[in-house]
Formats: C-alpha cells, sequence, structure tokens
C-alpha cells in the first residue's frame, strides 16, 4: 500500500502541461558540402548505369602518370599539366601529385581482366590558381574497355549522364575533334545552354558550354596495360567535379569551394537528408 501511495504522489507530481509550447528547434547540424553532394549525384547516376568506383594514390609514379598514358619523356603536352614534383630518389626517379586520375584507370586496367566498367573520382594537383583554376581540385573520369565498344556507346553514356545531372529531359551535344596523347580519336564535348542575366540554363537556348573531353582509349594505351588492342577496345572521359557543380549551383568562383566559409556553406550546401537518388531527385 505505501509503494502504491508513493508511486500515485509521483505520477500527479510529474504531470506534463501539453498546452505549453514547444522547445525551440535545435540548430542545424550541418551541411554537406556541394562537391560531396555532386560527387554523390554522378555515382548515383553512373552506378545505375553499371559503373563501379575506382580509387587510387594522389601521390604517383612518373610512369602511371604520363608513360603508360602514351606521354614519352619529353613529350610537349607533359608541359600542359604543371605538375608538382617531389624531390629525386636516389635512383633518379621522382614521385608527384596526380595531374589527373587516370592513373587509377592504369591501374584498374593492370589488376583486372576486361570488360572493365568504372569511374574513377578524386582529388588532382596542378600548379595554377585563379577563379577558374586551383592548385588542388577534382575530377572523375569513366573509362569501359570490352570487345564491341564504340563511340555509339560513349555518346549514349555522356548524354544520359547530362540529362540526369542536370535534370532535364533533352539536352543537345556536339562533339568536336581534338587532341588527347591517352585517347585517339578524341573529341570534346559541348552542351547545349541558354545564358539569361547571369544564369546558365541546361537543355535550352542556342548557346554551347564546353563541359568535358573524351575519345576511344589509344592502342598505345592498351598494350602498356597487358590488354591486346586486337582484341579489345575501349573509351574513356574527364571532367571537372568542381566545374558542374559550379555550373549546376551557380556557384561564381572556384575559390569558394575551398575557403572553409560556414556563411558559403549554409547557403550552397545541403541537409544532411538530402541523399541523391535517381527516384526521388538528386537535388531536391
Amino acid at each position: 500500500m505505501l509503494k502504491s501511495a508513493a508511486l500515485d504522489a509521483r505520477l500527479a507530481s510529474e504531470t506534463v502541461d501539453v498546452t505549453l509550447p514547444l522547445r525551440d528547434a535545435p540548430a542545424e547540424a550541418g551541411r554537406i558540402h556541394p562537391l560531396s553532394q555532386v560527387w554523390d549525384e554522378l555515382t548515383t547516376i553512373f552506378a545505375d548505369m553499371g559503373f563501379s568506383v575506382a580509387e587510387g594514390p594522389d601521390i604517383e609514379t612518373d610512369d602511371y602518370n604520363f608513360t603508360k598514358l602514351n606521354f614519352p619523356e619529353g613529350h610537349p603536352a607533359r608541359e600542359m599539366h604543371d605538375t608538382f614534383f617531389f624531390h629525386p630518389k636516389e635512383d633518379g626517379s621522382r614521385m608527384l601529385l596526380r595531374t589527373h586520375t587516370s592513373p587509377v584507370q592504369v591501374r584498374t586496367m593492370l589488376s583486372q581482366k576486361p570488360p572493365i566498367r568504372v569511374i574513377c573520382p578524386g582529388r588532382t594537383y596542378r600548379i595554377d590558381s585563379d577563379a577558374t583554376h586551383t592548385p588542388q581540385f577534382h575530377q572523375v573520369e569513366g573509362l569501359v574497355i570490352d570487345k564491341h565498344s564504340h563511340l555509339g556507346h560513349l555518346k549514349w553514356i555522356l548524354h544520359e549522364f547530362c540529362k540526369a545531372f542536370f535534370e532535364v529531359d533533352h539536352i543537345n551535344m556536339r562533339f568536336r575533334p581534338s587532341f588527347f596523347p591517352f585517347t585517339e580519336p578524341s573529341l570534346e564535348v559541348d552542351i547545349q545552354c541558354r545564358r539569361d542575366k547571369g544564369e546558365i540554363r541546361f537543355g535550352e537556348g542556342e548557346d554551347w558550354l564546353e563541359i568535358l573531353g573524351c575519345g576511344m582509349v589509344h592502342p598505345n594505351v592498351l598494350r602498356a596495360c597487358g590488354i591486346d588492342p586486337d582484341e579489345y577496345q575501349g573509351f574513356a572521359w574527364g571532367m571537372g567535379i568542381d566545374r558542374i557543380a559550379m555550373l549546376k549551383y551557380g556557384i561564381a568562383d572556384l575559390r569558394q569551394l575551398f575557403d572553409s566559409d560556414v556563411r558559403w556553406l549554409s547557403h550552397y550546401g545541403f541537409k544532411p537528408l538530402e541523399v541523391p537518388t535517381l527516384a526521388g531527385g538528386l537535388s531536391s
């Protein structure tokens, strides 16, 4: 009886007035950086096409970063990469900060047998700094190696990616001849857009904007990676993750992505639960 009386007294003293206003909502736990969001978006799109993600080290050898990609020593195309080199080793070789994620393609071809279908997102480094370039930036490259892959497959993949990423029903693309040591033929890709009052809208208008480079993998690259070019062929492409993030979300200066300004992140960032999906929307 005493225990029951004590319990009744406790329950009577611990009543809650449900008419009281709610407590203030807690402050936001944080924001997802636009680069992380775009990284997840493109991974989601390519995963739906059957691609896996391949990764590699930021510090690379000259052989993987240049030679196996058909950049012979002394080739003028090496000068375009503005490379960060480390001090020479005792044998004279020098490690470097990778200038593109293409060494991941090399590592994948050396470690896996075709068919291969991967994307290679990651950090890259070049000695360059202005409103559209930073010494450290991000790239994503794609690689397909198979017996019957051709440029038609490449065009379809890029077209479907651009439609899904920019969330439009249709987008025109223009493929122009170009030169890259590791592909032959090589192509630059422009996408249809309309520039209006400082904004860029995709899938409409009469303007064109260059967005990426691509091409069929050069036979010399296949041979260097132990793949017979008479039996297999493939294609590859590459684009800047920072660049497409700026285009999609209206970011004017590349350097703002790396300023660590919380006020900027509060404006451009994404809520932690806004996980991109093709069914629910990439950036909704």
